[in-house]
């Protein structure tokens, strides 16, 4: 037979795109449209409906960049229409390729019940079915008239990325406003030809099946009539059944379909107008569940629920009904799909308390997964986090876009600094914006790598990013892939049900020891400086105010623990740590608000920490230093406050070839006449710090501009030009043994403090930047005399250790990576720590030196970069950081004064020393919380964790009087498998295995 395959699938596309899919609505009218343009931020329902609007038509502009603008349709079903299905088409000026990055609306009845929402791919309301004829129509659109940010033409800069900037130009022409009937017949037509064309074109050219279909789409297109293709479309289907019909084979690989729409909490859109785009979503959602019997839909992210309850009710009351149903899942048990190299330990374990308690509380769900599809790369410290939290299973899809290596597993058990393992699911469809295309399901089927040994994957399925959905299209290719020979089976399943089936067919799963590391959006740790900075400030302020309230609570009965106000704060915090906010992906008006909301949190908690300690303080004269710290510091125990007592003195004398010596007798730096110090030589140890011949504290200019996504990557390239910023304008002896560096730079200067303080082993960097660069990098370099093979970094609940070298291309892509508060490098006997107190990412080489074969290893710490996309003015102006240099560090060296610079004794004037709430006799073990349990019972709760990587054994000492100690999860639930510690009163014994996390529940007697 001659091969006309080719003929046939260009025969296919052209009768699909110009015959049959525009018969789908054979007849359609025009709707009347009048259009309200409401003033300012989006406006209450009520008022919207209430709105008296003006005329408008087809072809009219509107909407302003972020307006809201309330249409009304009227109109009547044609009499002749009568026992047909007629549905509205609203088109406010979609561009059908940018579901979720453009205009929107939401429907609703003119008593403001919502019907569904709008979007390029989801245009139609279902008017009738069948309709009788005469109908009267009127609907009200609310629509947003969010500009497009990421074009055609991607990462251009824009001004449209913020309200205050982005003009009142109109983005969109109504397209289309129509009443139409819809042909149903010839709407199946079009999904069996797309499935059947999309799954001939997977096929192997020399596939029997492939002809199998060929064929039969041949004669399903012969029967077609072009000049009356609805009254033929059945007889074009029926010529289609059989090949429909044909079963998959035993082996084809399964697919458990997940209806989904990720929703980013805030991006290329401010928060207020992510909570209309989840009520948008689940208005589609919860109707494509009343009318599609087997179709599932998940959600995550307990903050956009939340939204939904409090903001729209009416929508409230329908998801909350397909969730008793088993419909509409909860899922991922945390508050938002948070970034999680950057929060803390505290942050991230708050993450899943708040989340799963919501889900909880609202509807008595316990998530076991965590669900993170797009989350930039996972910190190694996260399975214990999990477990800790209730839950066994992590789903993400991220690590695919890894540029370099091509991750070696599917589904895998992943292994944490502790030894916990958490069974894990890469999506292999690749996608978490599946549309049931022929292309994904056999690329899933294809990719997935773990063949042979285990055959199940997830699929999220619908339109994310901006929200949309699932759509009657996908549930409608997915029926006919539920088995069909030369695809994989699709059925749509909860996320509990497949990873129920995947962990029960691969028991023994590889296993994935440390971070899962993202080769891509490097950069996330370093743009919007004040965002970061406002989320390490929030993060420990938090710890001071729960630490002091629960203190004050306890010890004086007058003072009132803020339960609720502590509560929202952390919500507010754990929002500001979705995937796209705290790593600066986000547009200018989300960074904006978020600077503006962490300096009115930070003022609150400080109002919290000074009321608590002021009553704890009592009156009188003395003045009373409290230590927030983990650790004793200068003779005041953690958590308590005296006195503090300081041993010793610092000096400063010049340098004889210019510049400064500081010398305490425990560190003697020289910094030269240029600012930088090229000597910082630990005196007990007998051991220079800086690698001879160079000069740390150096800044470091790089040219910035990676090849795309420009405010989340850094490409390694960016190494190949450098400009070392060692000119000074000003080198001068400051206060106490300090010295101020003033340097310029481009339109940009910098003024650091370098400073040495009576019996401290650390040099402190304080560091102000007027930034007013474009596409520049800045780094802070450290060249170290240490021959080091790895290095540590903080992570939550302990530190994790990357390699130093480039042996291969795992290691290799691995050029810049995130830090929480330190960077220990150490050969045995002896290392450094470089502490910071807000930047994240940094860079650690080695290089052996020509002149005496020794290594030197190097320290970069990230400070700021000047992206133009999403935000064009991207972190232009003043910033301040804080380091440390810290000689002769041992681990525990580097967790306590990470920790210090983070948490600065505060001073109070008073009369009462006062004794901490908990003490510990090991610094290995680190608390992390003193609170009071959040079911306001009273009850103390202290979280802590074995921080150097050892085993440890410590006993804790409650400051008052306990009646049990119940070990607990991290939502302070008892563990029924955990062995109560040993205890003498208040002294409880505990055993640690290297950083391993504890909670304990103490009542008070």
């Amino acid at each position: 037979m001659h091969d006309d395959r080719t003929l046939v699938e260009a025969r296919l596309k052209r009768v699909l795109d110009e015959r049959i899919r525009p018969a789908v609505y054979p007849a359609s009218v025009p709707l009347d449209v009048a259009v309200w343009h409401a003033p300012g931020e989006p406006v209450p329902v009520a008022e919207g409906l209430a709105a008296e609007p003006s005329p408008t038509a087809v072809g009219e502009r509107w909407g302003a960049p972020w307006g809201t603008s309330w249409f009304r349709v009227t109109g009547m079903v044609p009499k002749e229409w009568a026992g047909r299905t007629v549905e509205a088409i609203l088109d406010l000026g979609f561009d059908e390729n940018m579901p979720g990055f453009q205009c929107e609306g939401l429907v609703y009845r003119p008593d403001g019940t919502p019907v569904k929402g709008l979007n390029p791919r989801n245009q139609w309301v279902r008017i009738a079915a069948p309709a009788e004829g005469g109908e009267e129509v009127r609907l009200h659109i609310e629509a947003a008239s969010n500009p497009v940010i990421l074009d055609y033409h991607p990462f251009l800069p824009t001004r449209l990325g913020d309200k205050e900037t982005a003009g009142s130009e109109p983005q969109y022409t109504l397209e289309r406003m129509d009443l139409a009937v819809f042909d149903e017949t010839v709407w199946q037509l079009v999904i069996d030809l797309e499935v059947l064309g999309e799954l001939m074109r997977e096929l192997p050219e020399d596939s029997g099946r492939r002809y199998d279909i060929v064929r039969a789409v041949g004669r399903a297109l012969d029967a077609v009539d072009l000049q009356d293709v609805n009254g033929s479309a059945a007889a074009a289907r029926a010529r289609l059944e059989k090949v429909l019909s044909t079963p998959a084979e035993p082996s084809a690989h399964r697919i458990s379909a997940v209806g989904h729409a990720h929703i980013d909490s805030a991006w290329l859109w401010p928060l207020r107008e992510t909570v209309r785009k989840v009520a948008r979503t689940t208005s589609n959602m919860t109707a494509l569940i009343e009318d599609e019997p087997d179709f599932v839909f998940a959600m995550s992210q307990a903050q956009q629920w939340a939204w939904i309850k409090e903001h729209r009710p009416e929508v409230w009351a329908k998801v909350t009904q397909a969730v008793a149903d088993g419909r509409f899942v909860p899922a991922g048990g945390m508050w938002v799909e948070s970034d999680t190299n950057m929060p803390g330990s505290e942050a991230m374990a708050r993450q899943f308390v708040h989340g799963k308690r919501f889900f909880l509380d609202e509807f008595g769900v316990e998530n076991d997964e965590a669900w993170l599809p797009d989350t930039f790369g996972f910190a190694a410290g996260l399975p214990q986090i999990i477990k800790a939290a209730g839950s066994k299973w992590l789903l993400t899809q991220k690590i695919s876009w890894s540029q370099t290596n091509r991750f070696p597993h599917h589904t895998f058990n992943w292994e944490g600094i502790d030894g916990t393992r958490i069974f894990t699911h890469f999506p292999p469809v690749d996608t978490y914006n599946c549309s049931m295309k022929g292309s994904e399901i056999a690329h899933a089927a294809k990719n997935f790598k773990d063949k042979g040994v285990a055959r199940h994957s997830l699929a999220p399925t619908g339109w994310g990013d901006g929200g949309g959905g699932t759509t009657r299209e996908m549930i409608a290719k997915a029926a006919r892939l539920r088995d069909l020979e030369g695809s994989a089976t699709v059925r749509w399943e909860t996320p509990e049900q497949f990873f129920e089936k995947a962990e029960a067919e691969y028991p023994n799963a590889p296993v994935w020891v440390g971070e899962l590391y993202l080769e891509l959006h490097r950069a996330t740790l370093t743009s919007q400086a004040g965002t970061k900075q406002g989320n390490r400030r929030s993060e420990h302020l938090l710890r001071e105010a729960e630490l002091w309230a629960a203190t004050a609570a306890v010890r004086c009965g007058e003072f009132s623990y803020p339960y609720e106000e502590l509560d929202r704060i952390w919500k507010t915090v754990l929002l500001h740590q979705f995937h796209d906010i705290l790593p600066g992906s986000s547009i200018a008006w989300v960074h904006r608000e978020a600077r503006a909301t962490y300096a009115a949190l930070a003022r609150e908690l400080t109002g919290i920490i000074e009321a608590a300690q002021r009553a704890l303080a009592g009156e009188g004269g003395e003045d009373l230093v409290f230590n927030s710290t983990p650790h004793t510091c200068h003779g005041v125990p953690a958590g308590g406050a005296r006195p503090a007592v300081t041993d010793g003195q610092a000096a400063i004398t010049p340098r004889a070839e210019g510049g400064f010596v500081l010398d305490n007798g425990l560190l003697r730096v020289e910094i030269d006449g240029r600012g930088l110090v090229v000597s910082a030589y630990d005196i007990a140890a007998d051991r220079e710090t800086v690698a001879p011949g160079t000069a740390a504290n150096l800044p470091q200019l790089h040219a910035d501009f990676p090849n795309m996504w420009d405010a989340w990557d850094v490409d390694e390239f960016y190494r190949n030009t450098v400009t070392d910023l060692t000119d000074a304008d000003e080198v001068v002896a400051g206060e106490g043994a300090s010295v101020r560096i003033v340097r310029t730079f481009g339109a940009s200067r910098m003024t650091q403090i370098l400073s040495l303080a009576p019996g401290s082993r650390r040099l402190d960097i304080d560091t102000e930047v007027d930034w007013h660069e474009t596409e520049k990098f800045l780094k802070l370099a450290f060249p170290l005399d240490i021959h080091a093979e790895r290095y540590a970094s903080e992570t939550q609940f302990g530190h994790f250790y990357r390699p130093t070298h480039t042996n291969t291309s795992w290691e290799a892509a691995k050029f810049e990576a995130c830090n929480h508060r330190f960077v220990h490098v150490e050969e045995p006997g002896w290392g450094v720590a470089l502490v910071n107190d807000s930047t994240y990412g940094h860079d650690v080489t080695r290089a052996v030196r020509a002149e005496d074969a020794g290594t030197t290893t190097t320290v970069r710490v990230s400070l700021l970069r000047a992206p133009r996309f999403p935000d064009p003015e991207t972190d232009q102006g003043v910033h301040r950081f804080r380091h440390a240099l810290v000689p002769g560090a041992a681990i525990g060296d580097a967790v306590r004064e990470g920790y210090r610079v983070n948490l600065p004794e505060r001073r109070v004037r008073g009369g009462s020393e006062v004794a901490p709430l908990i003490t510990v006799d090991n610094d290995a073990v680190v608390v992390t919380a003193v609170k009071l349990a959040d079911d306001g019972s009273g009850d103390v709760v202290v979280r802590f964790h074995e921080a150097h990587g050892g085993r440890a054994r410590a006993t804790l000492t409650a400051g008052f009087e306990v009646g049990s100690v119940t070990v607990t999860d991290l939502l302070e639930r008892p563990l029924a498998d955990a062995t109560a510690p040993e205890r003498t009163g208040g002294a409880i014994a505990v055993t640690l295995r290297p950083f391993e996390l504890v909670t304990l529940r103490l009542t008070r007697g």
